[in-house]
C-alpha cells in the first residue's frame, strides 16, 4: 500500500478542503531553537521576563515565521508533496498569537486551478491554509500557488514515487520470499 503524497493537478477540487493530520505541540525548545537557527532575538520570543513585565500577552509568544513553518510542513502530505515548484505567498496574516504548549492543526482548501500556459504537463493551484490552535483559535491564514504535476509527468519521470530504488538481493538478504 502505498500512502498518499501530494497531489496531481487532475487530483486537486476547487472547493475541497483537506484536513492536515497530525496537530504539532510547539514547545518552548522548538520555538528558542527556530529563533536562535533564523537570527530573531527578539525578546518576545526569548526572554520570559521581559514578555511578563512588559508585554500585553504576559507570556512569550511563539515567533511567527515558525507558526507559519510548521503549517506549510504540515500541508505538503496533502497539498505540495508533489510539487513542483511553489511559485508564490501572496498573502500571511498571523491573526492570533500562539504560546508555548499550544497544539496547531491546519487545513487546506483549494481555491483556484489552472493549466500552465507553457508546458502541458502541469498546472497550478491555489490554496488557503488556516491554522488554528487546540481551542479551534485561528492564528494564521496564508494564501499560495503551487505548481503540481499532471498524471502524465509523473508516468514520465516514474510514477508515484520517481527515484526510488528497488532493493537489491545479496548475501544479507535473498530478495523477497516466495509465496
Amino acid at each position: 500500500m502505498t500512502l498518499q503524497f501530494g497531489r496531481s493537478y487532475e487530483e486537486f477540487e476547487v472547493g475541497a478542503t483537506y484536513q492536515h493530520w497530525p496537530g504539532k505541540t510547539v514547545t518552548e525548545f522548538d520555538d528558542h531553537m527556530f529563533c536562535l537557527l533564523t537570527m530573531n532575538h527578539h525578546p518576545l520570543h526569548l526572554d520570559s521576563n521581559y514578555a511578563e513585565e512588559t508585554t500585553q500577552f504576559g507570556k512569550n509568544v511563539v515567533v511567527g515565521n515558525y507558526v507559519y513553518s510548521i503549517l506549510l510542513g504540515m500541508s505538503v502530505p496533502d497539498i505540495s508533496g508533489k510539487a513542483i515548484a511553489n511559485l508564490e505567498v501572496e498573502s500571511l496574516r498571523h491573526v492570533a498569537p500562539t504560546f508555548h504548549g499550544d497544539t496547531l492543526y491546519g487545513e487546506t482548501t483549494v481555491l483556484d486551478k489552472w493549466e500552465s500556459k507553457s508546458k502541458d504537463d502541469r498546472g497550478v493551484v491555489h490554496v488557503e491554509t488556516i491554522g488554528y490552535n487546540q481551542d479551534g483559535k485561528v492564528v494564521c491564514i496564508f494564501r499560495r500557488k503551487v505548481m503540481v504535476p499532471k498524471d502524465s509527468y509523473l508516468t514520465a519521470r516514474g510514477g508515484e514515487q520517481p527515484g526510488r530504488p528497488l532493493p537489491q538481493p545479496d548475501k544479507n538478504w535473498p530478495g523477497p520470499a516466495a509465496d
